[in-house]
């Protein structure tokens, strides 16, 4: 069974979030407190009522979408370093979703990063992910089993495009289902948009200036899927929407239609079938198993945390195979969702995935 942490350590896992007390401050606090670093903007890990957030610059707009718009939000560029208390903090590309960031936090010549969500490979629509060197990471576990292995994106986007043409050929709306925010902008910058007409939900929609303000290739010309586009989208188009409008009589006003989704919960067999979706394909913003091993080496860690989903299995591969000190960080929150009701990060590990996956 994996250790999990104590009152011991620059950072900790306490009742509010993971807590630095030499710098009075929280990192994806869950209650309300009056110094929240914030990694990214899923709701997992950016709640609404603190008393002052600070995140990288480039997701100050998501963030503030999510939680309010007059929400008192600092940004800061990455790799600048700023004193806090008794420790120097510094945001990196997570490659998660626009603007997501690794935090590191320096103390006494002590490093730590905190990883937040993150995943290696790159994509157009966000920062690319940079390991930090450091002496302790506290990583997400997400996907943290060897059956995780992520496909060549390239690949993915390509089934897509063709599950796309053969559905226009059936007189079908192709509808696709994705996390508004951080998921539903990647499947938008890699699909073809030359195959045909485009809509969106309007959760995803809300998000789509703030991409294309960063300089995201958000396809122009998109839609937002609604009666007076319907007829333009049904049988020829494809839908981005969150999962959460299946069974509903906004989706039902596209029939005839088929489902599918992106997520990395795909790679599993019978998800699919669960969901009853016509397809799935495996898209996730997280990192696999692979890229975690890679990215705990990359970084030279002697210590490691494992937090956000399968943390055990990973604890004890990283003592019994790497030699490492490796413990449980216990959260609120334990792994990528599926259902995502809101579209806004909650997790519930094996079942769903999350506000990205």
């Amino acid at each position: 069974m994996a250790v999990t942490t104590t009152k011991d350590g620059l950072v900790r896992s306490t009742s509010r979030g993971l807590y630095c007390a030499a710098g009075d401050f929280y990192i994806d606090p869950w209650r309300r407190v009056d110094r929240a670093l914030i990694t990214h903007a899923h709701s997992d890990h950016a709640r609404s009522g603190m008393a002052s957030y600070l995140t990288a610059e480039g997701g100050v707009n998501v963030l503030r979408e999510r939680i309010g718009l007059d929400a008192p939000v600092s940004g800061i560029a990455y790799g600048e370093q700023r004193r806090i208390g008794d420790v120097v903090v510094s945001f990196h590309p997570a490659g998660h979703l626009l603007g997501s960031s690794q935090i590191r936090v320096e103390h006494r010549g002590e490093v730590w990063v905190i990883t937040g969500d993150y995943k290696i490979a790159p994509d157009a629509s966000c920062e690319a992910f940079e390991p930090v060197p450091c002496h302790h990471l506290i990583t997400e576990a997400t996907f943290a089993l060897p059956v995780y292995k992520w496909p060549e994106s390239s690949v993915v986007f390509e089934q897509i495009n063709q599950w796309w043409r053969e559905n226009q050929v059936e007189g079908r709306t192709s509808v696709l289902f994705a996390y508004a925010l951080g998921k539903a902008q990647r499947v938008l910058c890699g699909v073809d948009p030359s195959i045909g007409p485009i809509g969106v939900h309007g959760a995803v929609e809300k998000m789509l200036p703030h991409y294309r303000a960063a300089g995201r290739p958000i396809p122009d010309g998109i839609v937002k899927a609604s009666v007076d586009y319907k007829d333009l989208l049904k049988k020829r188009g494809l839908i981005v929407a969150p999962g959460s409008v299946q069974n509903t009589p906004w989706l039902r006003k596209f029939a005839p239609y088929s489902l599918a989704f992106a997520s990395g919960w795909m790679a599993i067999r019978g998800a699919r079938r669960r969901r009853a979706l016509d397809r799935g394909f495996v898209v996730s913003d997280h990192v696999d198993w692979q890229g975690i091993l890679d990215t705990v080496a990359a970084t030279g860690a002697e210590t490691v945390g494992v937090t956000h989903g399968y943390a055990d299995p990973l604890v004890r591969w990283l003592r019994e195979e790497r030699g490492l000190k490796a413990y449980e960080v216990v959260t609120r929150f334990s792994g990528e969702g599926f259902e995502d009701s809101d579209d806004s990060g909650e997790r519930e590990r094996g079942v769903d995935e999350k506000g990205s996956a």
